[in-house]
């Protein structure tokens, strides 16, 4: 690593325990109001708005719209795209070298096969703790894997059929951006956790969303 990407490394960790830190975690989870922000941290809400006005102008919060409230609508804020590099990843600059090194030595559909046995295996050591759940508590387990992975989740049912999305970026963007088969790392994994097939539909480009159809098992 660099000594400009060291020096940016030591900033962002300096920043995610710092108050503004924690106003994007939350933010980062779902957009949130002075309210609710100043309600979580149990700070003023001038003191949030403060903070709020100093993420906006590092680019990394912006506005999301309009909340009803008791009396007037409020501003809810959520974190920028830009914001997301900030956050720890569960891969490094490493993996995607190795990741290309592999491609060069690989046909396509072995390299697909090579993603899914990753996923299959890193799934394998969390099987036990979804043993003998609902399917709902399995998805929820997921969810919370996905999030130790680095990437923030949820979950959504659109008539008979549900989805994971990621909430903001993709985590493990670095991979996708030059090998979209990635995805089939996550897929792969899903599949393990929830015990259902999963399929990937998730959109590529300079911010990348992560999403993957549940079907039922």
């Amino acid at each position: 690593m660099t000594a400009s990407g060291m020096q940016r490394t030591k900033w962002n960790k300096r920043l995610l325990a710092s108050t503004r830190g924690r106003i994007l975690a939350l933010l980062r989870d779902e957009p949130r109001t002075v309210n609710d922000l100043s309600t979580a941290l149990q700070l003023t809400d001038n003191a949030v708005r403060a903070h709020l006005l100093s993420l906006e102008r590092d680019g990394l919060v912006q506005q999301r719209g309009m909340r009803r409230g008791r009396r007037r609508p409020h501003l809810a804020y959520g974190v920028s795209p830009e914001a997301e590099h900030i956050f720890p990843k569960a891969y490094g600059a490493l993996l995607n070298h190795f990741v290309n090194a592999v491609s060069r030595r690989l046909d396509a559909r072995a390299l697909r096969g090579a993603m899914r046995d990753v996923g299959y295996a890193v799934a394998q050591d969390h099987l036990d703790r979804v043993k003998g759940r609902t399917r709902r508590e399995r998805i929820n387990a997921a969810l919370a894997l996905l999030d130790d992975l680095g990437g923030s989740s949820k979950f959504e049912e659109r008539g008979r059929k549900q989805f994971i999305h990621g909430r903001n970026g993709c985590p493990i963007s670095a991979l996708t951006a030059t090998h979209p088969e990635a995805c089939l790392i996550i897929e792969s994994l899903l599949s393990q956790i929830i015990d259902a097939p999963v399929k990937k539909c998730c959109q590529y480009g300079d911010i990348p969303r992560c999403c993957f159809e549940i079907g039922r098992a």
